[in-house]
């Protein structure tokens, strides 16, 4: 049932092998462990993904089609996750990370404005970077291993509940 679930959702295998970005892995692309439906590529590409959704670079793609093809994880699935930081979502996200390494470091709260330019990159990203991707690595870390554990106990919850389900049938009818 979850599998096809997921299915529906999925992108197509072709076009993400074809894509321009990811050319750049080739053969590796097509190792079919990357499109497989079973819960630990499931689960893996749910930690892979909220894990690279965190990293302040514009490396997502890259980075997680790399982990995904180092741990056979679902590629499909992987891309998915990474939307979890997009343009609505990265400001809030980053501030949120940026203020949880601030308290682990003990910094004093700094007023914190974000500007898209080299100016604010030369001057102010020079007192946030420590605080920001020490939040960015803990918060990622632990976003994955709570979606990777939530995929885990979801795909595990499933299975028992058609096995119930099952032992009834075969309950009422006898057998």
């Amino acid at each position: 049932m979850a599998r096809k679930f997921i299915r529906r959702f999925m992108p197509d295998q072709k076009h993400i092998k074809n894509s321009r970005s990811l050319r750049f892995f080739g053969k590796w692309l097509h190792d079919p462990n990357l499109w497989h439906l079973n819960r630990h590529s499931i689960a893996t590409a749910a930690f892979i993904g909220c894990a690279v959704a965190f990293v302040p670079l514009p490396i997502h793609t890259l980075l997680v089609t790399a982990l995904a093809i180092r741990f056979r994880a679902n590629l499909p699935l992987s891309l998915a996750f990474i939307w979890i930081s997009n343009p609505v979502t990265i400001p809030a996200q980053f501030y949120m990370a940026y203020k949880f390494g601030a308290l682990l470091l003990r910094q004093p709260h700094a007023p914190f404005h974000f500007e898209l330019s080299l100016q604010w990159l030369s001057t102010e990203f020079s007192y946030v970077w420590q605080p920001l991707l020490l939040g960015c690595a803990l918060i990622g870390l632990s976003a994955g291993v709570l979606a990777g554990a939530l995929v885990h106990g979801l795909w595990r919850l499933q299975v028992i509940l058609r096995w119930r389900a099952r032992r009834r049938r075969r309950a009422a009818s006898g057998l």
